[in-house]
């Protein structure tokens, strides 16, 4: 089957998606996905500092109860 991302495969894509959505609407599209990657990497990074803030709290908390 050979390499999925070759340049005669990518090329063949890009011609598929003009003609499915013709060329004004692929800069909407892309800002689309562009939007949606970044609020993936907010939540994404959102979620990983919930857990680190956690795992401080948590260490905080222990180191003071080990002390007393």
């Amino acid at each position: 089957m050979g390499d999925l991302f070759a340049p005669q495969h990518l090329i063949l894509i890009l011609v598929i998606v003009v003609f499915l959505f013709g060329g004004k609407k692929i800069p909407e599209l892309m800002r689309g996905l562009g939007k949606g990657i970044r609020e993936f990497k907010d939540a994404k990074d959102n979620v990983k500092k919930e857990i680190e803030d956690h795992i401080n709290e948590d260490t905080s908390t222990k180191n003071n109860s080990t002390s007393n």
